[in-house]
């Protein structure tokens, strides 16, 4: 190492310089208010520049050498010293430690750094003074989502219990919850609540586990360290809930005592004994049972209880004492099912996806499909706000609709004169154009339009009716009527009152056909939704979306 002088505009600033984290107004006004006093105090350390170029670059000192051209020096000194094999960089970490604390990102980032360049977490440590344990920390904190680590390099920082919930979860996750709760403009300050309770976790502790190595490797459940736990305890935990809790059925089911059940507890996390049964809390006796159970925590717990006595016989005598009682333990909760709730939620979604795949390609009959139709109504995620009455009819009451398709011995088996009168009854509990919560809209006047609704409109040529027209709308009601408008509009209501009497008057605005604008915006709408849904949706219905080898494939479906 020497020392030269250099114009400090000829020098390369580093691209791989330990500090990102820009340093505040104020600390570079100080900064270039002393080198205009007294000049650079500590010169800055250069390197020749690699690949065969013959300039010098930065390797230590940034922003001595930026703030030495602002103050408009022609030369400066500094320090020329060999290219290390970490390009410098855990000379450049220390060195920026000792200067002034590091914005804790970038000591993150630089962690990884080193470990990127080459150096064992054991060799930072030792460099550092710091224990591996917490070298493993600050990497794990390095590998939270980059835009994350950005927001928190300016200084709006999670606290520990957040950081740790952020930090154990994988990218894909951070990305989604940040998603929601990235700072904007209006609001530039991050609920790290908020992210931290969108990836919270239930952990299942490994020093909870009562089964070994071989249980953990069949359920497969892999152990991950808490670093943010204390160092003197066993850290390590899964969020393999199901397969924790099924490894402690299986070694609670192996390792029951001769007198044992395998109980349940309530949501308080009591456990449920058999009835009539009476806990024993001091010494169990030899002809006491044991109950296994798993607390809140998924920890196995056991406590001991007794049976009422066996009621003697008449005329006989007890010929036994407490050790002789049976081997009745009572009647306790049903065992683990054959498939976790996990897999029947597994099996819902593949019965799903098979469903809409037999719906779309499968070759299914018009009377079937009318009939399935119908039964979708029945579905129990299906509610319509009827018009028949404004009442709120749920799934229960449209199935009865669907009932009369089957059988006594529940096979869907019905005529078409049956299928005809179910769909009408169907029909007449959905549509409704009633000006509430139960309108269907624009759907049910296309309906009636199409099935000539307008014949069954009834005489509107009553006074109730034609009281809640205007002038104008009365006086146009008498076109094409003899009624002539008189001078008060009561006179001409009771007029043509007089003339529908026997008649039949339907206003032009009660008709079911839809104004073709409001008709147009409807379709419009409901296209630029499909387009959205076949973005979004991984099922392709029929139409635009699909491949043409689909499109084959449902239009033979169809045939």
């Amino acid at each position: 190492m020497h020392l030269i002088k250099v114009d400090p505009r000829a020098l390369k600033e580093n691209p791989d310089r330990l500090r990102q984290t820009k340093s505040t107004p104020q600390a570079d006004a100080l900064m270039l208010a002393t080198i205009k006093a007294v000049g650079i105090v500590q010169p800055p350390v250069i390197t020749p520049e690699a690949g065969g170029g013959n300039g010098y670059v930065i390797n230590a000192g940034h922003r001595r050498v930026k703030q030495a051209i602002a103050a408009g020096l022609e030369e400066i000194d500094v320090l020329v010293d060999e290219v290390a094999n970490d390009n410098g960089a855990m000379r450049s970490m220390v060195t920026n430690i000792a200067f002034e604390p590091m914005n804790p990102v970038d000591q993150w980032r630089a962690i990884e750094r080193l470990v990127a360049l080459g150096w064992t977490e054991e060799a930072i440590g030792v460099a550092l003074a710091l224990p591996v344990r917490q070298i493993k920390k600050l990497r794990l904190l390095a590998n939270v989502l980059p835009a994350m680590l950005d927001h928190m390099a300016k200084g709006d920082m999670p606290n520990e219990q957040q950081l740790r919930t952020i930090a154990a979860a994988s990218l894909d996750e951070q990305k989604e919850v940040w998603k929601k709760h990235k700072p904007s403009k209006g609001d530039p300050q991050v609920s790290w609540w908020s992210v931290a309770q969108g990836l919270q976790k239930t952990r299942m502790y490994a020093r909870h586990a009562s089964f070994g190595d071989d249980l953990a490797q069949a359920y497969g459940i892999q152990w991950v360290e808490d670093l943010f736990a204390p160092a003197d305890e066993d850290s390590r935990y899964t969020t393999n809930v199901e397969g924790f809790l099924g490894a402690q059925q299986e070694w609670m089911t192996a390792n029951l005592p001769k007198k044992g059940v395998i109980a349940e507890t309530t949501n308080w996390g009591e456990v449920k004994l058999p009835p009539k049964a009476e806990r024993v809390y001091g010494k169990p006796a030899k002809s006491d049972c044991t109950a296994m159970y798993l607390d809140r925590e998924g920890r196995v717990q056991s406590v001991h209880y007794r049976m009422p006595e066996a009621k003697k016989p008449k005329g006989g005598k007890d010929t036994g004492g407490t050790d002789n009682a049976p081997d009745d333990v009572g009647d306790v909760a049903r065992p683990r099912p054959d498939v976790t709730r996990k897999g029947v939620e597994m099996i819902g979604d593949y019965r799903t996806d098979a469903l809409r795949e037999a719906l779309g390609r499968a070759p299914i009959e018009d009377d079937a499909l009318m009939a399935l139709l119908i039964l979708a109504f029945a579905g129990q995620n299906v509610s319509v706000t009827t018009g028949s009455g404004g009442a709120y009819y749920g799934y229960s009451r449209l199935a009865k609709n669907a009932a009369v398709l089957f059988d006594a011995d529940g096979k869907l088996a019905f005529d078409i004169d049956t299928l005809r009168v179910a769909a009408r009854t169907m029909l007449v509990d959905v549509f409704s154009c009633r000006e509430n919560a139960t309108n269907s809209g624009i759907v049910a006047r296309i309906a009636g339009d199409m099935i000539g609704a307008d014949a069954f409109l009834p005489n509107m040529g009553t006074e109730d009716f034609l009281s809640c027209l205007s002038r104008p709308a009365l006086e146009g009601s008498c076109k094409d009527t003899p009624v002539l408008p008189r001078q008060r509009v009561k006179d001409t209501r009771a007029a043509l009152v007089a003339h529908y009497k026997e008649g039949h008057f339907v206003h032009p605005s009660a008709l079911f056909a839809p104004d073709p604008a409001k008709l147009s915006d409807w379709l419009s709408s409901r296209a630029a939704a499909a387009d959205e849904d076949e973005a979004d949706e991984d099922v392709a219905d029929v139409g635009e979306g699909v491949s043409d080898e689909e499109a084959e494939a449902f239009r033979e479906a169809a045939e």
